[in-house]
Protein backbone atom coordinates (compact mmCIF):
# COMPACT_ATOMS: atom_id res chain seq x y z
CA UNK A 1 0.00 0.00 0.00
CA UNK A 2 1.36 3.41 -0.86
CA UNK A 3 0.59 5.67 2.02
CA UNK A 4 -1.09 8.78 1.04
CA UNK A 5 -3.87 14.12 3.40
CA UNK A 6 -4.87 11.96 1.99
CA UNK A 7 -0.67 9.67 2.54
CA UNK A 8 3.18 9.68 1.93
CA UNK A 9 3.07 13.44 2.19
CA UNK A 10 0.63 13.17 5.06
CA UNK A 11 3.00 10.85 6.95
CA UNK A 12 5.98 13.10 6.25
CA UNK A 13 3.98 16.03 7.56
CA UNK A 14 3.33 14.18 10.78
CA UNK A 15 6.96 14.22 11.82
CA UNK A 16 7.25 17.95 11.18
CA UNK A 17 4.05 18.89 13.00
CA UNK A 18 4.19 20.80 16.30
CA UNK A 19 4.55 18.56 19.30
CA UNK A 20 1.77 18.71 21.90
CA UNK A 21 2.67 17.60 25.40
CA UNK A 22 1.48 14.07 26.13
CA UNK A 23 -0.89 13.44 29.00
CA UNK A 24 0.96 10.23 29.85
CA UNK A 25 4.29 9.17 28.31
CA UNK A 26 3.86 6.31 25.85
CA UNK A 27 6.09 3.34 26.60
CA UNK A 28 6.19 0.67 23.86
CA UNK A 29 5.33 -2.80 25.12
CA UNK A 30 6.31 -6.23 23.86
CA UNK A 31 2.74 -6.89 22.75
CA UNK A 32 2.11 -5.40 19.30
CA UNK A 33 -1.63 -5.01 19.63
CA UNK A 34 -2.75 -5.00 23.26
CA UNK A 35 -2.37 -2.35 25.92
CA UNK A 36 -1.55 -3.15 29.53
CA UNK A 37 -4.92 -3.46 31.36
CA UNK A 38 -5.12 -1.57 34.61
CA UNK A 39 -2.17 0.71 33.91
CA UNK A 40 -2.18 4.45 34.54
CA UNK A 41 -1.93 4.90 30.79
CA UNK A 42 -5.15 2.93 30.24
CA UNK A 43 -6.99 5.01 32.79
CA UNK A 44 -5.72 8.22 31.19
CA UNK A 45 -6.65 6.93 27.74
CA UNK A 46 -10.19 6.08 28.84
CA UNK A 47 -10.54 9.50 30.46
CA UNK A 48 -9.23 11.23 27.33
CA UNK A 49 -11.75 9.45 25.08
CA UNK A 50 -14.61 10.25 27.45
CA UNK A 51 -13.56 13.89 27.31
CA UNK A 52 -14.15 13.93 23.54
CA UNK A 53 -17.83 13.01 23.86
CA UNK A 54 -19.24 16.52 24.13
CA UNK A 55 -17.21 17.76 21.17
CA UNK A 56 -18.20 14.83 18.98
CA UNK A 57 -21.88 15.32 19.78
CA UNK A 58 -21.61 19.08 19.19
CA UNK A 59 -20.13 18.31 15.75
CA UNK A 60 -23.04 16.07 14.83
CA UNK A 61 -22.15 12.56 16.03
CA UNK A 62 -25.11 10.75 17.59
CA UNK A 63 -24.59 10.16 21.34
CA UNK A 64 -25.47 6.48 20.96
CA UNK A 65 -22.86 6.10 18.21
CA UNK A 66 -20.11 7.66 20.30
CA UNK A 67 -20.97 5.57 23.35
CA UNK A 68 -21.24 2.31 21.42
CA UNK A 69 -18.11 2.69 19.30
CA UNK A 70 -15.83 3.91 22.10
CA UNK A 71 -17.01 1.41 24.73
CA UNK A 72 -14.07 -0.73 25.79
CA UNK A 73 -11.69 1.07 23.43
CA UNK A 74 -8.02 0.43 24.22
CA UNK A 75 -4.73 2.08 23.35
CA UNK A 76 -2.76 0.45 20.49
CA UNK A 77 1.01 0.73 21.05
CA UNK A 78 1.73 -0.81 17.64
CA UNK A 79 0.27 2.27 15.95
CA UNK A 80 2.66 4.49 17.91
CA UNK A 81 5.65 2.32 17.01
CA UNK A 82 4.72 2.51 13.32
CA UNK A 83 4.21 6.26 13.59
CA UNK A 84 7.60 6.81 15.20
CA UNK A 85 9.30 4.60 12.61
CA UNK A 86 8.42 7.13 9.90
CA UNK A 87 11.24 9.31 8.49
CA UNK A 88 11.95 12.43 10.52
CA UNK A 89 11.93 16.12 9.81
CA UNK A 90 15.35 16.05 8.10
CA UNK A 91 13.52 14.94 4.99
CA UNK A 92 12.14 18.44 4.70
CA UNK A 93 15.41 20.33 4.97
CA UNK A 94 18.56 20.63 2.92
CA UNK A 95 19.05 19.90 -0.79
CA UNK A 96 17.52 16.65 -2.04
CA UNK A 97 19.87 13.83 -2.92
CA UNK A 98 19.76 11.61 -6.02
CA UNK A 99 16.25 10.37 -6.76
CA UNK A 100 17.12 7.08 -8.53
CA UNK A 101 13.63 6.56 -9.88
CA UNK A 102 14.52 3.66 -12.20
CA UNK A 103 14.79 1.09 -9.41
CA UNK A 104 11.59 2.32 -7.79
CA UNK A 105 9.83 2.20 -11.14
CA UNK A 106 10.82 -1.42 -11.70
CA UNK A 107 9.24 -2.49 -8.42
CA UNK A 108 6.09 -0.34 -8.58
CA UNK A 109 5.32 -0.01 -12.28
CA UNK A 110 5.93 -3.69 -12.89
CA UNK A 111 4.31 -5.93 -15.47
CA UNK A 112 1.73 -7.21 -12.98
CA UNK A 113 0.48 -3.67 -12.32
CA UNK A 114 0.46 -2.92 -16.04
CA UNK A 115 -1.32 -6.11 -17.09
CA UNK A 116 -4.03 -5.89 -14.45
CA UNK A 117 -4.45 -2.20 -15.17
CA UNK A 118 -4.92 -2.86 -18.87
CA UNK A 119 -7.58 -5.46 -18.15
CA UNK A 120 -9.47 -3.11 -15.83
CA UNK A 121 -9.03 -0.23 -18.26
CA UNK A 122 -11.05 -2.22 -20.77
CA UNK A 123 -13.53 -3.66 -18.28
CA UNK A 124 -14.23 -0.30 -16.61
CA UNK A 125 -13.97 1.82 -19.76
CA UNK A 126 -17.57 3.07 -19.61
CA UNK A 127 -17.23 4.08 -15.95
CA UNK A 128 -13.88 5.79 -16.56
CA UNK A 129 -15.33 7.67 -19.53
CA UNK A 130 -18.27 8.91 -17.45
CA UNK A 131 -15.93 10.10 -14.72
CA UNK A 132 -13.74 11.87 -17.26
CA UNK A 133 -16.76 13.56 -18.86
CA UNK A 134 -17.95 14.76 -15.45
CA UNK A 135 -14.63 15.85 -13.94
CA UNK A 136 -12.19 16.25 -16.81
CA UNK A 137 -9.74 13.91 -15.06
CA UNK A 138 -8.15 11.28 -17.29
CA UNK A 139 -9.56 7.83 -16.50
CA UNK A 140 -6.17 6.19 -16.94
CA UNK A 141 -4.77 8.36 -14.13
CA UNK A 142 -7.55 7.55 -11.66
CA UNK A 143 -7.11 3.84 -12.45
CA UNK A 144 -3.36 4.14 -11.96
CA UNK A 145 -3.84 5.70 -8.51
CA UNK A 146 -6.25 2.88 -7.62
CA UNK A 147 -3.59 0.38 -8.68
CA UNK A 148 -0.73 1.95 -6.78
CA UNK A 149 -2.68 2.68 -3.60
CA UNK A 150 -4.15 -0.77 -3.03
CA UNK A 151 -3.11 -3.07 -5.87
CA UNK A 152 -6.46 -2.37 -7.56
CA UNK A 153 -8.28 -3.12 -4.32
CA UNK A 154 -6.32 -6.16 -3.13
CA UNK A 155 -4.94 -4.64 0.09
CA UNK A 156 -6.55 -1.75 1.93
CA UNK A 157 -5.29 -2.17 5.51
CA UNK A 158 -6.75 -3.95 8.52
CA UNK A 159 -6.30 -1.47 11.36
CA UNK A 160 -9.46 -0.42 13.17
CA UNK A 161 -9.70 3.29 12.34
CA UNK A 162 -11.39 4.33 15.55
CA UNK A 163 -8.75 2.64 17.69
CA UNK A 164 -5.90 4.05 15.57
CA UNK A 165 -7.20 7.62 15.59
CA UNK A 166 -8.00 7.46 19.30
CA UNK A 167 -4.47 6.20 20.01
CA UNK A 168 -2.78 8.85 17.86
CA UNK A 169 -4.95 11.63 19.29
CA UNK A 170 -4.18 10.55 22.86
CA UNK A 171 -0.45 10.29 22.13
CA UNK A 172 -0.68 13.98 21.49
CA UNK A 173 1.75 15.17 18.86
CA UNK A 174 -1.01 15.82 16.30
CA UNK A 175 -3.91 15.69 18.71
CA UNK A 176 -6.23 18.06 16.84
CA UNK A 177 -5.65 16.35 13.50
CA UNK A 178 -6.41 12.86 14.74
CA UNK A 179 -9.25 13.92 17.02
CA UNK A 180 -10.93 15.45 13.97
CA UNK A 181 -10.38 12.21 12.01
CA UNK A 182 -11.82 10.14 14.87
CA UNK A 183 -14.95 12.29 14.84
CA UNK A 184 -15.13 12.05 11.04
CA UNK A 185 -15.01 8.24 11.32
CA UNK A 186 -17.91 8.27 13.77
CA UNK A 187 -19.83 10.43 11.29
CA UNK A 188 -19.26 7.78 8.62
CA UNK A 189 -20.79 5.18 10.93
CA UNK A 190 -23.74 7.51 11.43
CA UNK A 191 -24.08 7.55 7.64
CA UNK A 192 -24.65 3.79 7.65
CA UNK A 193 -21.18 2.34 7.20
CA UNK A 194 -20.21 -0.35 9.67
CA UNK A 195 -17.33 -0.47 12.12
CA UNK A 196 -16.07 -3.52 10.21
CA UNK A 197 -15.78 -1.37 7.08
CA UNK A 198 -13.84 1.30 8.96
CA UNK A 199 -10.49 -0.43 8.44
CA UNK A 200 -7.36 0.99 6.88
CA UNK A 201 -3.70 1.78 7.39
CA UNK A 202 -2.24 2.46 10.83
CA UNK A 203 -2.42 6.20 10.05
CA UNK A 204 -6.07 6.06 9.00
CA UNK A 205 -6.04 5.90 5.20
CA UNK A 206 -9.05 3.83 4.22
CA UNK A 207 -10.83 2.27 1.27
CA UNK A 208 -9.68 1.74 -2.30
CA UNK A 209 -8.50 5.38 -2.68
CA UNK A 210 -6.88 5.39 0.81
CA UNK A 211 -8.71 8.54 1.89
CA UNK A 212 -8.75 9.92 5.39
CA UNK A 213 -12.34 9.98 6.71
CA UNK A 214 -12.46 13.79 6.53
CA UNK A 215 -11.49 13.61 2.86
CA UNK A 216 -14.27 11.10 2.25
CA UNK A 217 -16.79 13.45 3.86
CA UNK A 218 -15.57 16.29 1.68
CA UNK A 219 -15.38 14.76 -1.79
CA UNK A 220 -16.49 11.11 -1.97
CA UNK A 221 -18.59 10.53 -5.10
CA UNK A 222 -21.30 8.08 -6.10
CA UNK A 223 -19.96 6.54 -9.29
CA UNK A 224 -22.75 4.10 -10.13
CA UNK A 225 -25.82 6.14 -9.21
CA UNK A 226 -27.06 3.94 -6.37
CA UNK A 227 -27.19 6.87 -3.98
CA UNK A 228 -24.20 5.77 -1.89
CA UNK A 229 -20.49 6.52 -2.20
CA UNK A 230 -18.88 3.25 -1.11
CA UNK A 231 -15.09 3.49 -1.49
CA UNK A 232 -14.50 0.23 0.41
CA UNK A 233 -16.11 -2.32 -1.89
CA UNK A 234 -17.31 -0.43 -4.97
CA UNK A 235 -14.75 0.25 -7.70
CA UNK A 236 -17.06 2.68 -9.52
CA UNK A 237 -17.43 4.84 -6.42
CA UNK A 238 -13.72 4.64 -5.64
CA UNK A 239 -12.69 5.74 -9.14
CA UNK A 240 -15.29 8.54 -9.16
CA UNK A 241 -13.99 9.71 -5.78
CA UNK A 242 -10.36 9.73 -6.95
CA UNK A 243 -11.42 11.78 -9.97
CA UNK A 244 -13.31 14.18 -7.70
CA UNK A 245 -10.19 14.59 -5.54
CA UNK A 246 -7.96 15.41 -8.51
CA UNK A 247 -10.53 17.85 -9.90
CA UNK A 248 -10.56 19.65 -6.54
CA UNK A 249 -6.76 19.65 -6.64
CA UNK A 250 -6.82 21.65 -9.87
CA UNK A 251 -6.73 19.03 -12.63
CA UNK A 252 -6.85 20.68 -16.08
CA UNK A 253 -8.93 18.74 -18.64
CA UNK A 254 -7.32 17.78 -21.91
CA UNK A 255 -3.78 18.25 -20.62
CA UNK A 256 -1.29 15.42 -20.14
CA UNK A 257 0.30 14.90 -16.73
CA UNK A 258 3.72 15.11 -18.34
CA UNK A 259 5.74 13.98 -21.30
CA UNK A 260 9.16 12.42 -21.87
CA UNK A 261 11.85 14.68 -23.27
CA UNK A 262 15.56 14.81 -24.02
CA UNK A 263 17.92 17.67 -23.24
CA UNK A 264 20.77 19.00 -25.36
CA UNK A 265 24.29 18.09 -24.23
CA UNK A 266 25.03 21.70 -23.28
CA UNK A 267 21.79 22.26 -21.37
CA UNK A 268 22.17 24.86 -18.60
CA UNK A 269 20.40 23.34 -15.60
CA UNK A 270 21.35 26.18 -13.28
CA UNK A 271 19.43 28.61 -15.46
CA UNK A 272 16.15 26.78 -14.91
CA UNK A 273 16.52 26.06 -11.21
CA UNK A 274 13.50 27.29 -9.28
CA UNK A 275 14.08 30.18 -6.86
CA UNK A 276 10.89 29.30 -4.97
CA UNK A 277 10.54 27.24 -1.79
CA UNK A 278 7.28 25.35 -1.55
CA UNK A 279 5.44 25.69 1.78
CA UNK A 280 4.41 22.03 1.48
CA UNK A 281 6.95 19.19 1.12
CA UNK A 282 9.70 21.57 -0.05
CA UNK A 283 12.20 18.81 -0.87
CA UNK A 284 9.76 17.24 -3.29
CA UNK A 285 9.30 20.50 -5.18
CA UNK A 286 13.00 21.37 -4.95
CA UNK A 287 13.69 18.59 -7.49
CA UNK A 288 11.53 20.39 -10.06
CA UNK A 289 12.65 23.29 -12.22
CA UNK A 290 10.98 26.65 -12.55
CA UNK A 291 7.86 26.93 -14.71
CA UNK A 292 8.32 27.60 -18.43
CA UNK A 293 5.95 27.16 -21.35
CA UNK A 294 6.40 24.20 -23.66
CA UNK A 295 7.49 26.65 -26.36
CA UNK A 296 10.13 28.12 -24.03
CA UNK A 297 11.47 24.63 -23.26
CA UNK A 298 11.73 23.91 -26.99
CA UNK A 299 13.59 27.18 -27.47
CA UNK A 300 16.15 25.92 -24.97
CA UNK A 301 16.74 22.84 -27.12
CA UNK A 302 14.50 20.42 -25.21
CA UNK A 303 13.07 17.79 -27.56
CA UNK A 304 9.73 16.24 -26.63
CA UNK A 305 9.86 12.51 -27.31
CA UNK A 306 6.59 11.42 -25.69
CA UNK A 307 2.97 11.81 -26.74
CA UNK A 308 0.80 13.78 -26.49
CA UNK A 309 2.88 16.91 -26.14
CA UNK A 310 1.48 19.75 -24.02
CA UNK A 311 0.32 22.80 -25.96
CA UNK A 312 2.98 25.40 -26.68
CA UNK A 313 1.50 27.79 -24.11
CA UNK A 314 1.17 25.10 -21.42
CA UNK A 315 3.36 25.64 -18.37
CA UNK A 316 5.62 22.77 -17.36
CA UNK A 317 8.48 21.99 -15.02
CA UNK A 318 11.49 19.84 -15.82
CA UNK A 319 12.42 16.74 -13.81
CA UNK A 320 15.33 14.39 -14.46
CA UNK A 321 14.32 11.57 -12.10
CA UNK A 322 17.50 9.56 -12.71
CA UNK A 323 19.89 12.43 -13.23
CA UNK A 324 21.60 13.99 -16.27
CA UNK A 325 21.90 11.78 -19.32
CA UNK A 326 18.83 9.75 -18.40
CA UNK A 327 15.21 10.26 -19.55
CA UNK A 328 13.77 13.62 -18.54
CA UNK A 329 10.17 14.77 -18.25
CA UNK A 330 8.27 18.00 -18.70
CA UNK A 331 5.54 18.00 -16.04
CA UNK A 332 2.37 20.06 -16.25
CA UNK A 333 0.09 21.44 -13.55
CA UNK A 334 -1.71 18.07 -13.62
CA UNK A 335 1.44 16.50 -12.20
CA UNK A 336 1.04 18.97 -9.35
CA UNK A 337 -2.51 17.65 -8.81
CA UNK A 338 -1.07 14.14 -8.43
CA UNK A 339 1.44 15.51 -5.93
CA UNK A 340 -1.50 16.93 -3.99
CA UNK A 341 -2.86 13.39 -3.73
CA UNK A 342 0.48 12.11 -2.47
CA UNK A 343 3.40 14.53 -2.23
CA UNK A 344 6.17 12.32 -3.53
CA UNK A 345 7.91 12.50 -6.89
CA UNK A 346 8.36 8.72 -6.78
CA UNK A 347 4.62 8.34 -6.37
CA UNK A 348 3.53 10.97 -8.90
CA UNK A 349 5.98 9.73 -11.53
CA UNK A 350 4.79 6.16 -10.97
CA UNK A 351 1.16 7.23 -11.38
CA UNK A 352 1.94 9.00 -14.63
CA UNK A 353 4.14 6.28 -16.13
CA UNK A 354 1.71 3.51 -15.12
CA UNK A 355 -1.26 5.42 -16.54
CA UNK A 356 0.47 5.73 -19.92
CA UNK A 357 1.41 2.05 -19.94
CA UNK A 358 -2.13 0.98 -19.00
CA UNK A 359 -3.70 3.03 -21.79
CA UNK A 360 -1.14 2.07 -24.43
Amino acid sequence: MMLSLRLSAFVLALSAAPVVAQTVPVTPTSNATDSDPGSAQDAAFTSFIAGLRSRAIAEGVRPATFDRETAGLTFNPRVIRLDRAQPGGTLNSGPPGPMEFAAYRRSHVDQAHIDKGRTLYQTLSAQLARNEARTGVAGKVTLSIFGLETGYGVYTGNFDLIRSFATLAFEGRRRELFTAELIATLKLIDKGFTRAEMKGSWAGATGYPQFLPSVYLRIAADGDGDGKADIWTNKADALASIAAYLREAGWKPGTPWGVAATLPANFDRAAVRTPLVSPRCPRVHARLSKWLTTAEWRAKGVVITGFPAPADNELARLLEPDGPGMPAYLLTTNYSSILDYNCSNFYAMSVGVLSDAVAR
